[in-house]
């Protein structure tokens, strides 16, 4: 699949109404094979059941909350925190490093093979804030990332390597929605850490 001509691969890539900036290179192979080989072994791997369109559906991955003060909830259902593991910690500081954030939670997805995908949709949730900074981490096999403004309809597609950190800020989650893309020809997986932080409402 061929990257968006009209942006370059690596630094911003939406064309406006918010910033999703990608390091291609965030973590050295070494770091992102052994990352990788860790959370794909010691991550509690849950499929959650999702409210989608009034239909409870299975979610077309597995993921894990983590986190050591926060639960987060998102498409009708609340996940239990894991504690945040010392591997967690450290990519946690190294995106804080990047973004100036301090996260305080990470949801990690696994998607096994070309077939577990994510649909359209945006991290608005009221607990995200209403203009949050998500730091994604890629690991495993190279998937491609879509962009879809709300108005306009114009579609921005992003590919991303592994070992890379795309950097969503600013109105991304208001004017844009997301995806990861079905491909049935991809037979490895992808772990993909999206770092956030969490409010805590009360």
């Amino acid at each position: 699949m061929p990257r968006q001509p009209s942006l370059p691969f690596g630094g911003e890539q939406l064309p406006g109404d918010g910033s999703a900036v990608l390091h291609p290179d965030f973590l050295d192979v070494e770091t992102a094979d052994a990352a990788f080989k860790e959370l794909l072994a010691s991550t509690p791997w849950e499929r959650t059941q999702l409210a989608m369109f009034g239909n409870i559906v299975p979610e077309p991955r597995q993921s894990a909350w983590h986190s050591d003060d926060t639960t987060y909830a998102y498409s009708g259902v609340e996940r239990i925190a894991h504690p945040m593991t010392p591997l967690l910690k450290q990519l946690a500081d190294l995106a804080s490093d990047v973004t100036g954030t301090t996260f305080n939670g990470v949801l990690v997805n696994q998607y096994r093979d070309g077939n577990d995908h994510l649909g359209w949709h945006s991290d608005n949730e009221i607990v995200n804030g209403p203009e949050p900074t998500i730091a994604s981490i890629s690991l495993g096999a190279e998937r491609r990332f879509d962009f879809r403004h709300n108005d306009t309809g114009e579609v921005v597609k992003v590919l991303l390597p592994h070992g890379s950190l795309l950097v969503m800020s600013g109105l991304s989650q208001t004017c844009w929605q997301h995806r990861i893309l079905k491909e049935t020809h991809l037979a490895l997986p992808r772990i993909n850490l999206t770092f956030r932080r969490v409010l805590k409402l009360s």
